[in-house]
């Protein structure tokens, strides 16, 4: 239940600073529904009948009571449910979050075993080297280097678009590897660094040396010994990974032009629509949360030592009294 009340704070704080912004921001729904020529007696008017004369608290808490019953609310620009439109869009950002998930913990994992297995060698250097130059590399650079090098230059992927799976998954991936690739090459040079420690780490404690003098073999010893118990932190890294790629895929969708929820988010700042961003964030700030409490189930899955020993049952304060005065 505490879990449950934090998550709800978490939520409830996110989406008033996000609408807070946009409630001091310049412009309004009704002049941009109206347009430039609009005289100030319609706008008035407009904004009387969409409810948008209220005070920002009591339009807040009116969204929030609706929000709590499942309903979050119509779009003003469009007249579509918000629920509606993020389960359209749902489905392009959860697979190229979860592409860019798999491919940066495929190569960092690779990446992470080399270096482990030689610490401080040539390769390993290498290998730190090339992460750190992709570590200071920002998305809204890399993908147009991904387009330029991949797309124009071997024109083996297309540049900007959307191909759905209903048109077959080899076209689909292919469309979804560039963004995927652009929003997790970050991290993988994040996975790789977090991995490669606990790994070095690992390899140096008293039972991977028993194991080695029984004669075990020594990839068997590394992935059968070593890579279960130096995978918490990545656990952890990958979860929170994921949530962030959930949520930071704007740059990404706005430059290979994707129908995700980033192009959704960016379309209504730009319009003005608080309903559907409060919508939208409120959804992604769900979905970090219950990440967030996965990822605290996988470490008792991962090692039954964290889970949580039984509650230990205190004293009475009078008998903790007799036994001090005993």
């Amino acid at each position: 239940m505490r879990r449950v009340g934090y998550a709800a704070l978490v939520i409830v704080l996110v989406t008033f600073g996000v609408s807070l912004l946009l409630h001091f921001s310049p412009g309004s729904v009704a002049q941009i529904v109206l347009g430039e020529e609009a005289t100030p007696e319609n706008i008035a008017a407009l904004e009387r009948e969409l409810g948008l004369d209220r005070p920002f608290f009591v339009q807040y808490l009116d969204w929030l009571w609706h929000a709590v019953r499942g309903d979050l609310g119509t779009s003003p620009i469009t007249g579509r449910s918000v629920t509606q439109s993020i389960a359209e869009r749902l489905p392009v950002t959860l697979e190229i979050a979860a592409l860019a998930l798999i491919i940066s913990l495929s190569v960092a994992v690779v990446l992470a075993v080399l270096s482990a297995t030689a610490p401080n060698s040539a390769l390993d250097r290498g290998i730190n080297a090339v992460t750190s130059v992709i570590l200071s590399i920002p998305t809204f650079v890399a993908g147009p280097l991904l387009i330029f090098l991949f797309a124009i230059t071997f024109k083996g992927f297309p540049a900007l678009g959307w191909t759905s799976i209903e048109a077959g998954l080899g076209p689909n991936l292919r469309a979804a590897f560039l963004p995927a690739l652009a929003a997790g090459l970050v991290e993988i040079a994040s996975f790789h660094r977090v991995l490669r420690a606990d790994l070095i780490g690992t390899l140096r404690e008293d039972f991977v040396a028993a194991a080695r003098a029984k004669g075990m073999g020594r990839a068997y010893v590394l992935f059968r010994h070593a890579f279960r118990p130096s995978s918490f932190s990545l656990l952890t890294v990958s979860g929170l990974s994921l949530a962030r790629l959930i949520g930071g895929t704007i740059i990404v969708e706005a430059l290979f032009v994707l129908p995700g929820l980033g192009q959704l988010i960016t379309q209504s700042i730009a319009q003005r629509d608080v309903i559907t961003v409060q919508g939208v964030v409120a959804f992604i700030a769900i979905v970090f949360v219950i990440i967030n409490t996965l990822v605290d189930v996988g470490y008792g899955l991962i090692d039954p030592r964290v889970r949580r020993a039984p509650r230990v049952q205190r004293k009475p304060k009078a008998t903790i009294k007799k036994e001090a005065a005993v």
